[in-house]
């Protein structure tokens, strides 16, 4: 087998990567290299770009360590029996590439996955020390995110919570039939239990010490996980119900999905989901909405009939279709409860106009100047001087909406 150069198995091992979805760096501790006598800080201005619940954009070195694997997941591109090239740095070139990224202000933080090489231990081993060396040789203050492997010893993964930021642990799929039918050599209990033990320390830490009375570091932006979406039959109700579970038991900061999509030429035997990345913003979109808006899951597939999102129409304004009795909402009076339910308010939109309508009443116009659609508000509001009337109740309103937002399509 050739020797391949640096240069190369970046290019292999950064492109292999890409299939990890969970890489934001929000809820981190803030550290700044100026007040630590290091390099490096989790702020400021920071190839990939992954953004954080507030709207920052962060910068990330985001790479496999391998892209050999022992395991033969049907969906991974990387699986044992993928005829994909293969590469593997040595924690001597990641702790030196990302160094290096980081003098040159092309990264804020490091993004490190990797494929299960002989054993999980030895693998993880080699993760862990890419991280010690990043914090103790090079005063690396910078994000660090490290994808953990479940089998690996608990030692392992408390030592890696001491030097990262954030750790997640994949649950791979969103049913344990699925995993045991796509990824047999891989146990979902074993995935759940590493998940628990991962919150008990979590928890543990946060906890002030008798001796110093503060909190010990250990994993500050807490864990998350990935979830396949489309490469079995779950509905979107399943998925979603088995990540209302998830954050229920294991207080994860995000569940992220990923669309399976498989490359025409690869030698998995598995469907091609259509259209996929549009089935995983949905997804996303209604995660949103049972975080930070109220949604149950129930509610949000009430008026689906195959347990599926509509693709066609973000989630809250199929719901609101679908409940129209619930409308219009007075911006002047109505609670902030209600206001989360009307399609195209934000979270900081219903901000300013709870703050705004202290002093004065809002028209339709204000609305219009602080939302991204009034076309998609104005038939579920009343507003001084604006009541849509029949509007609410009419036929047509979907297609209206629907066409009065028109974009180009990301996707």
């Amino acid at each position: 087998m050739a020797v391949l150069s640096v240069r190369e198995k970046l290019a292999i091992l950064s492109d292999a990567a890409k299939y990890d979805a969970s890489c934001a760096s929000s809820g981190s501790a803030k550290r700044h290299s100026l007040r630590s006598g290091g390099i490096g800080s989790t702020e400021g201005s920071g190839i990939c770009h992954s953004y954080a619940p507030d709207g920052r954009c962060i910068s990330l070195l985001k790479i496999l360590l391998t892209n050999f694997c022992i395991y033969d997941c049907s969906y991974c591109i990387n699986r044992s029996s993928s005829n994909v090239r293969r590469a593997r740095f040595s924690v001597d070139e990641v702790v030196k590439l990302t160094m290096d990224f980081y003098r040159r202000n092309y990264i804020e933080g490091l993004f490190l996955s990797s494929g299960v090489i002989r054993s999980p231990d030895e693998t993880m081993g080699e993760m862990v020390e890419v991280a010690r060396r990043l914090r103790i040789e090079e005063k690396f203050g910078g994000y660090i995110h490290l994808k953990t492997i479940p089998e690996a010893s608990a030692e392992l993964i408390e030592k890696a919570g001491l030097y990262a930021d954030r750790l997640s642990i994949n649950v791979e799929l969103p049913t344990d039939e699925g995993v045991k039918k796509l990824a047999p050599e891989k146990k979902p209990e074993t995935i759940r239990l590493s998940m628990a033990k991962l919150r008990r320390k979590i928890e543990e830490k946060a906890e002030p010490t008798m001796q110093s009375r503060r909190r010990e570091r250990f994993a500050p932006g807490g864990q998350t996980t990935q979830m396949i979406v489309g490469a079995d039959k779950t509905s979107d109700d399943g998925i979603l119900r088995a990540s209302a579970r998830l954050y229920g038991s294991y207080h994860l900061r995000r569940v992220y999905y990923s669309a399976f999509s498989p490359i025409p030429d690869s030698s998995s035997s598995l469907p091609l989901q259509k259209p996929p990345l549009m089935r995983e913003h949905r997804l996303y979109q209604a995660d949103w909405l049972m975080r930070f808006y109220g949604f149950s899951q129930p509610e949000i597939l009430a008026g689906s009939n195959d347990g599926m999102l509509d693709l066609a129409i973000d989630p809250k304004l199929a719901w609101a279709l679908h409940n129209r009795g619930r409308f219009p909402v007075d911006v002047n009076r109505a609670e902030r409860e209600a206001l989360l339910r009307v399609p195209g308010l934000g979270t900081k939109v219903i901000d300013r106009i709870i703050e705004t309508r202290r002093y004065r009443r809002l028209r339709l116009e204000d609305i219009g100047r602080l939302c991204h659609s009034v076309a998609k508000v104005r038939p579920f509001i009343v507003a001084e001087g604006w009541s849509p009337g029949a509007l609410t109740d009419k036929a047509g309103l979907r297609q209206a909406i629907t066409r009065s937002c028109e974009q180009l399509s990301l996707f």
